[in-house]
């Protein structure tokens, strides 16, 4: 007795994963559109991939485990470069200039020159810091007290330590015109460099996420590839009976998708678990250096892109199996 027949809609757990819908039973039925025809042959493949991968559990959790972590680890990669660049856009707005007045400057002037730059609009703070106190941070920090102690007098000059509100640069250039001032300390040189290695991050992310989404496509397609070689047979009796390859091609087309978008999914709960490991020490950290810096994940909008990228990648991998053995076999089978 057919199957089909005695079963036309059969459970998810029982589905075949066959590209043939079931037939309709009636005689008194209508003819169904194509358009019709179309969309529940679609609907059917759909549900013939989800019963396909809930009866092979185990191969199942095993593609999309290797998906998921392929596809975790280049965004992982990306949210970490995009929160290390905000907290650089802190620390840069926080960049203080060091203000060296010259020997002969004496202490109550530079007093009176401290409160004229707190005064003004482009300004946020103004340190002074005397050369007494610099010569005791000088030997704290360098080890060479005893050296220090056989100098005759104090070398160092007075410091002021600037910390701007506005652009860095102009501060700079203006303090740099006081008749005070011997030397301005302004390293722009840390920012290029910081720039630079956040550009060879993001293009270390791209390298990773290409070569990864690689990976996960060759893993997708060859498990698409198995179910295409233990199914050879019925693609061959519907390539004599005139199925069209995008006919045949469908179901494994979802199959993939659903591969991929599970491994999207999973992906998104990797580094939601990895993001609650590592916020509170982060925090903890944050508030060592008094920071309110915290970490930033994906949004709604992004995490649903990730999920629905998994799954177009599932899609490309199982389309590109699948149209390689359908023009392999086309020729033979006419």
């Amino acid at each position: 007795m057919n199957r089909a027949t005695d079963n036309p809609m059969p459970s998810l757990a029982d589905t075949e994963v066959s590209p043939i819908p079931p037939p309709r039973r009636g005689r008194s039925e209508r003819p169904q559109s194509r358009l019709g025809t179309w969309f529940d042959h679609h609907v059917y493949s759909l549900v013939a991939s989800l019963g396909r991968m809930l009866r092979k559990p185990w191969a199942t959790a095993l593609t999309v485990g290797v998906m998921a972590v392929a596809i975790a680890l280049p965004l992982g990669l990306w949210a970490a470069l995009s929160n290390v660049q905000r907290f650089a856009g802190d620390v840069q707005q926080a960049r203080q200039i060091s203000v060296f007045l010259k020997p002969q400057v004496a202490l109550d002037r530079a007093r009176v020159l401290a409160d004229t730059l707190r005064a003004r609009a482009d300004i946020a703070q103004v340190e002074l810091r005397t050369p007494e106190q610099g010569l005791l941070e000088l030997r704290q920090a360098s080890g060479l007290g005893e050296a220090i102690s056989t100098l005759d007098g104090n070398p160092l000059p007075s410091l002021l330590v600037v910390t701007p509100k506005g652009d860095e640069a102009l501060l700079a250039a203006s303090l740099q015109t006081l008749p005070e001032a011997d030397l301005v300390q302004h390293d722009a040189d840390w920012r290029a460099r910081l720039d630079g290695w956040l550009r060879f991050g993001t293009r270390l992310a791209w390298v990773l996420a290409a070569l990864l989404g690689l990976g996960a496509l060759l893993v997708v397609g060859n498990t698409v590839r198995a179910d295409i070689q233990s199914r050879r047979e019925e693609i061959g009796v519907l390539q004599l009976l005139g199925a069209t390859d995008g006919f045949i091609r469908r179901p494994f087309l979802y199959l993939g998708a659903c591969y991929g978008l599970v491994a999207g999914a999973l992906a998104l709960g990797l580094l939601t678990a990895a993001d609650a490991a590592l916020r509170e020490p982060l925090l903890e950290l944050a508030r060592s250096y008094g920071s309110g810096f915290v970490l930033r994940g994906f949004d709604l909008l992004r995490a649903g892109g990730v999920v629905l990228g998994a799954g177009a990648l599932g899609w490309l991998g199982a389309g590109v199996v699948t149209g390689h053995y359908l023009r392999q076999t086309r020729p033979t089978q006419t």
